[in-house]
């Protein structure tokens, strides 16, 4: 638990929302589950994926394939050296930076709720 006098800090027992919590860091380290990963590249932010499970690994590999992030860090060969690298990568690397902004700026342009509901609306009405 937190003490009263720290009860605004952020803490592990404390969800936050992902827009509230990406506006305040410069890259984040993250599973690669698929709602984390949309949040990220919504945000334009690079990440660090350590993958535990399912399309996990899949979600990290796109991410470094579309150069906003390091290659995926298999969760057994995590260290705090594989992690200072790759954060180091996310925070100093320019190219991967104006990469992820890129990219936030194209997903949130695109309006998928309004495109799905359109394609929704589209099927039933044919069908």
């Amino acid at each position: 638990m937190i003490a009263a006098s720290r009860a605004s800090s952020p803490s592990r027992n404390q969800s936050y929302p992902h827009d509230w919590l990406f506006s305040k860091v410069k890259a984040v380290v993250h599973h690669g589950g698929s709602g984390t990963t949309t949040a990220v590249c919504r945000a334009g932010l690079p990440s660090v994926v350590v993958p535990y499970f399912a399309d996990q690994l899949g979600w990290g590999k796109r991410l470094h394939q579309l150069g906003v992030s390091p290659k995926p860090i298999p969760r057994k060969q995590s260290t705090a050296e594989s992690f200072g690298a790759a954060i180091a990568i996310t925070t100093s690397n320019s190219v991967m930076q104006q990469q992820a902004a890129q990219l936030g700026v194209k997903i949130r342009g695109e309006n998928g709720v309004e495109q799905a509901v359109a394609i929704v609306e589209q099927y039933l009405q044919s069908n």
